[in-house]
């Protein structure tokens, strides 16, 4: 199920509509088909269902050391909790799938205030189609609900540039954001790329201004605190167990001294060893130092299920295809609209650089940067439709006469 946005350019708006509304219904159906068996995953298992098992069992949240997946923010597994003591553990892949379908409604209400419903329609289609978002709706994950959250936050920072800074706008936009750090510890990365938005939009409209240098930082700070205080539980559990509030990321930092690991054996030596990534390319999968720089290209190509040397998914190449047309006569565009289109490739790019050059390079630990390439290749596909080929079919006729 990977639908070219080629297709189907032809027919009338109204039988479009109607066409790209059954595909969705199809893809839905096909999806919910997927979801309804138990579950086999291996992170399902061994992680996002497990540890609030073990929860159940033992009557409240504790201290689990040597599984260092439970000092993950859970904020999405704790729904989980709620089908497991029914003992259904297939609830919990619709809830995961829930989310995929709450940012594809983002994605239809957005292209179709910029554009129209008939590319909200197929931008809708297109992301749900998506094979690592077919995969991940199957599976009782976490990474949809970082996806939608942290997709939430970014039109909120959008709204919040329209509507003329109201603070309101950028406290909602910060308590999603929370809510996606909370979910997984990829979030941060959306934190802050997010908060150098803030202070680069705000600089960029109120240049020669009083203060306004003081007042963008003023707006990131509001931000971060939101979302820090949304996310404060997980920190503050973190804090009590380990003396880290994002335990096991930046433990040296936080806990300099000996005493905190050797309560945890199994952990210190994980630490001790660390493995580079770039260094597993190169050694085991026998990659050169050129298809190595190239990875963020090649995530959009070469990818294949449960094979960690191709990305462990797929994406679709026209998710970096179409994205390049958006930008073509954006000098004729609104304010507004330029603002938009520049976040969220800045968001997309920066995020994917960032995640490729820091973990193991696998799709989920990227994909929050799905719902704005597809809002760009909407953006892409409608000037392509709209511009070069309406301006082609000008030029034949002309030529013919």
């Amino acid at each position: 199920m990977n639908f070219s946005p080629m297709l189907f350019l032809n027919l009338k708006i109204p039988k479009l509509n109607i066409f790209y509304a059954m595909l969705i219904t199809g893809t839905i159906s096909c999806i919910s088909l997927l979801a309804s068996v138990p579950p086999v995953n291996r992170d399902a298992l061994t992680h996002h269902l497990f540890i609030p098992k073990l929860y159940l069992r033992h009557g409240g949240v504790y201290e689990i050391p040597h599984l260092i997946v439970s000092y993950y923010p859970m904020n999405l597994d704790l729904l989980y909790l709620i089908p497991l003591y029914f003992k259904n553990d297939i609830i919990p892949t619709f809830i995961h799938f829930s989310f995929a379908l709450i940012t594809a409604a983002m994605i239809y209400q957005y292209v179709a205030r910029r554009i129209n419903r008939t590319y909200a329609l197929f931008g809708a289609l297109l992301f749900l189609s998506l094979p690592v978002i077919v995969r991940l709706s199957s599976t009782a994950y976490v990474d949809l609900g970082l996806i939608c959250f942290l997709f939430a936050s970014l039109l909120y920072l959008f709204d919040w540039v329209e509507s003329g800074f109201k603070l309101k706008y950028l406290i909602l936009s910060g308590v999603w954001c929370g809510l996606a750090v909370g979910t997984k510890y990829n979030g941060l990365i959306g934190l802050f790329l997010l908060s150098l938005f803030i202070v680069f939009v705000y600089a960029r409209y109120h240049t020669g201004q009083n203060r306004y240098a003081v007042k963008a930082i003023g707006y990131c700070a509001a931000f971060v605190v939101t979302a820090m205080i949304v996310f404060s539980p997980w920190m503050v559990r973190n804090i009590a167990w380990t003396g880290n509030p994002v335990y096991p990321l930046y433990n040296q930092f936080f806990n300099s001294t000996e005493s905190n690991l050797e309560t945890k054996p199994d952990v210190q030596m994980e630490e001790q060893i660390p493995i580079s990534h770039i260094r597993i390319r190169r050694e085991i999968y026998g990659e050169s130092w050129l298809q190595i720089a190239l990875i963020p290209l090649r995530v959009f190509f070469q990818g294949q299920d449960d094979n960690p040397q191709y990305f462990d998914g797929k994406v679709n190449p026209f998710l970096l295809l179409l994205p390049l047309f958006a930008f073509w006569r954006i000098r004729y565009g609104t304010r507004q609209e330029k603002t938009e289109k520049l976040l969220l490739l800045f968001f997309s790019v920066l995020f994917l650089l960032y995640s490729c050059a820091h973990t193991a390079t696998r799709i989920r630990y990227f994909s929050a940067i799905l719902p704005p390439l597809v809002i760009l290749s909407m953006y892409g596909l409608y000037n392509f439709q709209t511009q070069l080929l309406n301006r082609a079919c000008f030029t034949s006729k002309f030529l013919k006469k």
